[in-house]
C-alpha cells in the first residue's frame, strides 16, 4: 500500500500553511513507501538548494522507518555507523523528515520539509501529520 496523491497532497496543503504561520517558505515533498516523489510544492521565496534536501529528508525516514533526526545517532562521527548519510544516494539525518503510516500502522511514505532551521522543519512535518509541535 502506498499513500495516495489526495493524502499526499493534504499532507502537504497542511505544512504549507504552518510553514506561512511561522512565517519561513519551505520546500515540501511527500515520497510513497519506496521513497519515489509523490508530490511537492516549493512555496514561493523558498530556497532553491533545498529542494534536493526535503526529499533526501523524506526519503530518509521513509527507507528507516522514523524521523530522518534519528538516523544521526548512527552516522554521527564516532556512532556506529559513521558516513551512512551517504547510502541509499544521499540521506539527511536532520530533523524534518518523518514516516506516514496507514490505519494499521504500514508505512505507506513520508513527508520530507526544507528551509528553515532543522527545529522548525521538524515541527512543519509534525503539524503536516497532525501531531504536536513540542
Amino acid at each position: 500500500m502506498s499513500i495516495t496523491l489526495d493524502a499526499a497532497l493534504a499532507v502537504i496543503e497542511k505544512a504549507r500553511t504552518h510553514a506561512v504561520v511561522i512565517g519561513v517558505a519551505m520546500n515540501i515533498a511527500v515520497v510513497d513507501g519506496g521513497g519515489h516523489l509523490v508530490a511537492f510544492a516549493r512555496m514561493d521565496g523558498s530556497i532553491l538548494g533545498s529542494i534536493e534536501i526535503a526529499l533526501a529528508k523524506a526519503k530518509t525516514s521513509v527507507l528507516f522507518n522514523g524521523p530522518s533526526e534519528n538516523l544521526w545517532e548512527f552516522c554521527r562521527p564516532g556512532g556506529p555507523a559513521p558516513a551512512t548519510e551517504y547510502t541509499n544516494g544521499g540521506l539527511i539525518p536532520y530533523a524534518g523528515g518523518l514516516p506516514l503510516h496507514d490505519d494499521s500502522g504500514t508505512p505507506i511514505g513520508a513527508i520530507g520539509v526544507s528551509v528553515g532551521m532543522p527545529v522548525e522543519d521538524g515541527e512543519v512535518a509534525r503539524i503536516a501529520l497532525g501531531r504536536e509541535a513540542r
